[in-house]
């Protein structure tokens, strides 16, 4: 259980009872969205898993009475799918493979993308079926796609409210653009590279002659360490003519920098080679640098030169203790003594570091070479430390004693301002990747439109929202406040693709980030739409609807309004990590500049990322489970009850086989245990006769409520928090325990005609607040289960289990613990003396013991002295001696035990006595009273820890 058919019974007849189309009504309402897909491709297992997370927590809150509202659209703004049309079209092999043998579309169907549109609705329909499969809960009645007429009119209304506010603006900035589409392009249209961002560097013109060598860093700060310059003499490098200068960069570094400069001129090629052994002049100190080889400079990143720094990079000064141990090298250049001669200069002071910082941290870090992967590691922890706690050393003049922040930007504008540097763009990481398949650059465009993520005004608004917002995980909550700082005006337009137009220029179309940021609230009236005319979608008509401002139209649906007002602001919104830095931080701004502050969100969830048996799952590199494959293999719920318990969702998972059929197995005993509650009963239990907790007499069934009570507890308070792994430890993997450990207890009562009948009430109770518990998670098995067993209505709409804290019982628990820690004891005595018991006698803590324990819970803390004076005064017990040195053991006793009061452990033992005596195999002799006690050892016994002698 359950199969493919009881799944397909159970989506049949929620659509048919129309059980998750949310209407506004009395209740508390409860609206969450998760990030709309991009349907390209089909839906993988990672996919599944940001899905279930929602779908979990809205079938959660419906139980819990809410009136939850979970809906879904489909995104599909931007240029991927012409990207892809356009492969298929062209019969590109390796998209042609990826679509049949990955995406398995069929031949037939795989020839009609090269229509984008199609490809979007094909995939589209798809995911709708594989959500439905998997049992999600959606109100698909507010369907729909980004370029649905209604949808890009909302749109329009949206970037007009931005306009208006002066947050949109035209002008020049650098973007990641594809020069095959000639488009810029953000994540959503790559195949890789996503969230490479771009950096700003400095070019350095360091002057060699009449030419200059121009080089690219990010820490135009350490040109007062320079000792050298690098460039790769193997690759090709070029002379170019920049505003009447000339320039030697590398022959890639030209083809880039055509993208960011108007003005550039290729004059010739240059002798690599020949340039090693040369010098060039500091543009800042006017020292000597020498030019020397470097493999390791990549001609396709930045200028492919490189200036060293060996006191403060380490990448730099293993580079040249490299060098200077290659004598060929230094030999072909005749570069041996200069090399020799070269130095690491210090500029900048770190606390718990000498004059040379970076050799230091490679000596810590233990990097020996070049190819050592800790040089990366240990380069980014150089650079971390100096930005946030190195200061400018004295002899660095006009500059000792600034911060490396603000020497940075001070040098950076002295270059500038002499035009002895300029500025130039690059990638993070690279490659960057289209998915049409060309390689990205950085490009400065002149024309462009940007949202105005700048405005000082528009960002501390945000970050007021985000203040008032719920963030899950909490740790992510700096990160939020950090991008809002950080983001700078974001290029909002692009000249091809699917998309809405941008109103006031539609030569231009809104891109993918962009028109996906207040779209919640188009879920509220989307079912309103479909039978207006979507040229009648103006102004006024979207003003009245989410501004609540007045209107003259009449063509304005009855409770459309009043609709959108029940269910916003929006409670929660669930996407990526990795989309923090754009989309999300978007949604925040947009909200806060458009809608009224009791309109904006109220809550986001983060998810990580997938991975496939220990590696990042990638459609492109076909490293992907389908999730269509996974639900035939395995059923709905297994796969939903794997997703939910590898990992919380914020932390990545990993799908990994095996743990998917153990998660299997498990499922399989949760519903085999409604089973055999049955065969125990005598015929199948009708939950609606057991919905409260029974009276019971036995502590261990006692013991049992009391358990169930606590894990509805904590599993409530992890769903609560999004915490949808610790929900199911308690909901299944710890109630499982708690259950085969009360059926081991209650084996042989069970035999008992006169125990049977509580034991068979406690296992009703059970199944019925169990089946509750995992509805969220695994929902067909739990209907099935709910159904068979009597259940009213579906399950899906039960009301969820609450905890009675009356039922939580210390003392019960105490209790079992007394019992297990008889049966350890006694084992493990029989295992260091090799024997096996006849006979346990057990020996009971005598009253005044206790007494002294109901003392020092009053004392509250460890005081011999308080605990022996009070005992004293109530006299207690006549042996002082004997009381004195209890006092003293039990100081330290009370700070390990959780003392609850004084129990009856002569009742507790007596009613597991065929328990003891048959986890022991020995005859279990009770002594409330030392009436035999040849080794003296009833004085060793303490509440909650009878003494044992063994014959």
């Amino acid at each position: 259980m359950t199969d493919i058919k009881i799944e397909e019974k159970w989506q049949k007849k929620w659509q048919k009872s129309k059980l998750f189309q949310s209407n506004p009504d009395n209740r508390e309402k409860l609206f969450l969205t998760v990030a709309y897909p991009y349907p390209s491709g089909a839906m993988h297992v990672g996919h599944g898993r940001t899905y279930t997370v929602p779908d979990v927590y809205a079938r959660f809150k419906r139980m819990q009475g809410y009136n939850v509202l979970f809906p879904m659209g489909w995104h599909v703004t931007g240029a991927p799918v012409i990207g892809i049309a356009k492969r298929i079209s062209r019969r590109d092999p390796w998209t042609l493979d990826i679509y049949k043998n990955i995406h398995k579309v069929p031949e037939e169907e795989l020839n009609k993308f090269t229509d984008p549109h199609y490809i979007v609705k094909y995939f589209s329909g798809e995911y709708h079926q594989v959500m439905s499969q998997l049992g999600f809960s959606i109100d698909w009645r507010r369907e729909f796609t980004t370029i649905d007429p209604h949808y890009q009119k909302f749109i329009t209304w949206q970037f007009k409210k931005l306009k208006d506010k002066e947050l949109v603006r035209r002008g020049e900035h650098p973007v990641k653009y594809c020069p095959d589409d000639e488009n810029p392009v953000g994540d959503h249209d790559l195949l890789e590279g996503e969230g490479v961002t771009i950096n700003e560097l400095t070019l350095i013109k360091f002057k060699m002659g009449e030419t200059y060598l121009v080089a690219a860093t990010f820490r135009p700060e350490t040109l007062f360490g320079a000792t050298n310059l690098w460039l790769n003499p193997d690759e090709e490098y070029v002379k170019i003519k920049s505003a009447g200068e000339e320039w030697i960069v590398s022959k890639k570094a030209y083809t880039n920098l055509l993208n960011q400069k108007t003005d550039l001129e290729l004059v010739d090629q240059v002798d690599a080679p020949g340039l090693i052994g040369q010098y060039v002049e500091n543009p800042l100190t006017g020292e000597k640098h020498i030019i020397l080889p470097a493999s390791f400079v990549d001609p396709g990143y930045a200028t492919g030169v490189v200036y060293s720094v060996p006191a403060h990079a380490p990448a730099d000064y293993i580079a040249l203790a490299d060098l200077k141990k290659d004598t060929e090298t230094l030999e072909k250049y005749g570069i041996a003594r200069e090399v020799e001669k070269i130095q690491p200069i210090g500029l900048i002071r770190l606390k718990e570091f000498g004059e040379h910082p970076a050799v230091e941290m490679i000596e810590k870090m233990g990097v020996k070479s070049q190819e050592d992967p800790k040089l990366k590691e240990a380069t980014n922890e150089m650079y971390k430390l100096e930005h946030a706690k190195g200061v400018m050393d004295e002899h660095v003049t006009g500059y000792s004693g600034l911060r490396v922040p603000e020497a940075r930007d001070a040098i950076k504008e002295t270059l500038l301002e002499a035009d002895k540097g300029e500025l130039m763009y690059e990638f993070s990481e690279k490659p960057v990747i289209c998915r049409c398949g060309t390689e990205c650059v950085v490009k400065i465009l002149d024309n462009q439109w940007f949202l105005k993520y700048s405005d000082e005004e528009w960002t501390e608004a945000t970050q007021n929202t985000l203040s008032k917002m719920k963030t899950v995980p909490a740790e992510i909550r700096p990160n939020f406040e950090y991008y809002l700082n950080w983001l700078h005006d974001w290029a909002c337009a692009r000249r091809i693709g699917l998309g809405t137009p941008l109103p006031w220029d539609p030569q231009w179309l809104i891109e993918p980030l962009s028109d996906s940021t207040i779209y919640m609230s188009y879920y509220a009236i989307a079912p309103y739409l479909k039978d207006i005319d979507p040229e009648e979608l103006d102004e006024e008509f979207f003003d009245h609807i989410f501004l609540d401002k007045p209107t003259t139209k009449t063509n304005i649906p009855a409770g459309m309004r009043e609709e959108f007002n029940y269910w916003y602001p929006l409670d929660w919104r669930l996407s990526a990590k990795d989309l923090v830095g754009n989309h999300l931080s978007f949604h925040i701004f947009h909200h806060t500049a458009i809608y009224p502050e009791e309109k904006r969100p109220r809550g986001v969830v983060v998810f990580g990322m997938g991975l496939l048996e220990g590696n990042k799952m990638s459609s492109s590199k076909g490293n992907i489970i389908l999730l269509e494959d996974a639900i035939k293999i395995h059923g709905a719920d297994v796969v939903r009850l794997f997703l939910m318990s590898s990992a919380e969702p914020w932390q990545d998972f990993d799908w990994r086989e095996k743990e998917v059929i153990g998660t299997k197995k498990r499922l399989e005993w949760f519903s085999g245990f409604a089973t055999m509650v049955d065969e125990l009963h005598g015929s199948q239990i009708q939950l609606s006769n057991y919905t409260q907790a029974p009276p019971v007499d036995k502590a261990i069934n006692a013991w049992m409520i009391s358990q169930v009570n606590q894990r509805i507890r904590d599993a409530t308070q992890a769903l609560e928090g999004f915490q949808t792994r610790k929900a199911l430890q308690e909901a299944l993997f710890l109630f499982k325990k708690d259950i085969d450990h009360y059926l081991h207890r209650v084996d042989l009562a069970l035999k008992k005609e006169d125990d049977r009948d509580e034991i068979t009430n406690v296992l009703a109770y059970v199944l019925g607040i169990w089946i509750r518990l995992m509805a969220p998670f695994t929902p067909h098995a739990c209907e099935e289960l709910w159904n068979r067993h009597g259940g009213q209505g579906f399950v899906s709409e039960a009301p969820w289990p609450e905890a009675d804290p009356d039922l939580i019982n210390e003392k019960v628990h105490k209790g079992e613990e007394i019992i297990q820690g008889l049966v350890e004891d006694i084992k493990e005595i029989q295992k260091i003396t090799q024997t096996q018991a006849e006979k346990v006698h057990i020996y009971l803590a005598p009253e005044w013991k206790w007494k002294v324990f109901d003392i020092a819970r009053e004392v509250g803390k460890p005081d011999i002295g308080r605990i022996m004076g009070q005992a004293i005064k109530a006299n207690i017990h006549d042996n002082k001696k004997e009381l004195a040195g209890f006092a003293q053991k039990i100081a330290r006793e009370m700070t390990r035990i959780n003392y609850v009061g004084w129990m009856d452990e002569k009742q507790l033992l007596n009613d597991a006595q065929d328990y003891l005596v048959r986890e022991t195999g020995a005859e279990i002799i009770l002594h409330p009273e030392p009436d035999y006690d040849p080794q003296n050892k009833a004085r060793n016994a303490l509440p909650y820890k009878p003494a044992l002698f063994i014959e």
